[in-house]
């Protein structure tokens, strides 16, 4: 009969506690600006919450208790008229409110950011193009890609007019639509692109014009003395030149990102006071501070209460104070998690990316004797605004290996040095990757070499002859 009865009682409290484990769950994995959002949700279907102004102390103390009680009263005799089973009538003071923040929230909207084509069709509606090429400069423009670039065929284009147009006439309006800002829309290559940013009244026009016609791919390998032998100029002529082919945009179109710009909020904050390294959370000053309106437990109280009103009520307690204790619990755990990760991370606060330690997640959880997945957890989409700037809180999490001296060094410290090493060398004789892990090892970094040129290629920095200066 026991072996009965425990599965039982252990099943009903899993039940039990399921709902308010889920919900701390997914309260801690949210970034600040979810939690916001969340908790103007749950305020807006759940009654019994409230938002607690900072109170006046000096006003405070000027009110009496009996109109404190008076008050309160107040609240608790419209109650019952203001709801009907479990339905809640919002008062006209009430609705009106709403309705102010609605249109407040309307007005601190951004406006949606001009698109590519829009900008180019704004053009279009101010130039004085005749009719029967105003539908094909629109079509070309719709044609366009997001770099700005008429990639399909000029013929194959227009085959799409409703009213079909000759070739010589959709010429005309592509040069139409290629005389728009920005310089070097609507080109059909890369070479036509900077051909037609390229101002007459360049001094070098004609050499820079020749150079983009057919020494792109030398420039591009950096071949400056080949380049000055072929064209008969000089090596100080073809570089000038080359900086001002180089300052062309060659993808024009993508000044209008069709990507919604990223805000980061950071959750954490780290500031130096007083030889301290001090964390603050974000959210202390950006969530509301929450309470449970005490009219609705007085109105539980009442003897004349409706059943199904006092039902509604309790589990909206419930689900409010499951709501106050998830937040708390991820203040605290947050707030834990950030202090231990600034304390093993000191290093990096002190001296920057290069002394960046190598740190598991493990680690930290072992630190305070939680799961690793609740680490996790904390650190999902959360920043962190240190006096170094902003990082994603993962960052502070790295792999590493035991360099020369002994101690863990992690990877992305050793991506730093090796830049550092790149950025401070001979350009006009740059180091070979051999030459950078001896440099490494210099400083204690024993890594091999196709490790160097891993992480050369994946930080985008090309071979010691491309980075070559003349």
């Amino acid at each position: 009969m026991k072996l009965e009865m425990v599965p039982r009682v252990q099943l009903q409290l899993k039940m039990k506690l399921a709902p308010q484990i889920i919900q701390s769950i997914e309260i801690l994995q949210l970034p600040l600006l979810a939690l916001l959002e969340h908790v103007q949700t749950e305020m807006e279907e759940n009654p019994v919450l409230e938002e607690v102004a900072v109170v006046d102390t000096e006003a405070e103390d000027n009110t009496t208790n009996g109109e404190e009680e008076s008050v309160e009263e107040e609240r608790v005799e419209v109650l019952p008229e203001e709801w009907q089973g479990s339905t809640r009538l919002r008062s006209a003071a009430m609705r009106r409110e709403e309705s102010d923040k609605k249109q407040q929230a309307l007005e601190n909207t951004a406006a949606k950011p001009i698109s590519f084509h829009e900008f180019l069709l704004g053009q279009l509606s101010l130039m004085d193009v005749p009719g029967s090429l105003r539908a094909a400069c629109e079509h070309i423009v719709y044609n366009l890609d997001d770099n700005g670039y008429l990639s399909s065929p000029l013929e194959d284009v227009i085959k799409g007019l409703d009213r079909p147009i000759t070739i010589e006439d959709a010429r005309e309006a592509l040069h139409l639509v290629q005389s728009m800002e920005p310089p070097g829309v609507g080109a059909r290559s890369l070479e036509e692109c900077l051909l037609l940013q390229l101002d007459k009244k360049y001094e070098e026009h004609e050499l820079a014009r020749e150079l983009i016609l057919h020494y792109l791919k030398d420039i591009e390998a950096k071949k400056y003395p080949q380049i000055a032998k072929k064209t008969g100029r000089s090596l100080e002529t073809i570089k000038k030149v080359v900086e001002h082919i180089c300052n062309l945009n060659p993808k024009p179109g993508a000044l209008f990102s069709s990507e919604p710009i990223a805000y980061v909020v950071p959750d954490v904050r780290v500031e130096y006071i007083d030889g301290r390294y001090e964390v603050t959370l974000n959210e202390d000053y950006t969530l509301p501070n929450l309470s449970i309106n005490a009219a609705y437990r007085t109105y539980l109280s009442q003897r004349t209460a409706d059943a199904q009103t006092r039902q509604y009520i309790k589990k909206k307690i419930e689900s409010a104070r499951w709501l106050l204790d998830a937040i708390e619990q991820r203040r605290a755990t947050l707030y834990r998690v950030a202090t231990t990760l600034v304390e093993l991370q000191k290093d990096f606060f002190e001296e920057g990316v290069s002394s960046l330690k190598p740190l598991k997640m493990q680690d930290l959880a072992d630190r305070l004797s939680i799961h690793v997945s609740t680490v996790s957890r904390a650190l999902a989409q959360k920043y962190m605004q240190t006096p170094r700037g902003i990082f994603e809180m993962k960052f502070f999490f790295t792999g590493g290996f035991s360099s020369g001296d002994g101690n863990m060094e992690s990877w992305v410290a050793t991506r730093q040095r090796l830049k550092e090493i790149i950025d401070d060398e001979d350009k006009i004789h740059p180091l070979s990757d051999e030459e950078i892990v001896t440099a490494l090892k210099s400083n204690g970094v024993d890594v091999a070499r196709r490790t160097v040129t891993k992480y050369r290629k994946l930080m985008k920095i090309p071979s010691s002859r491309r980075r070559r200066q003349y």
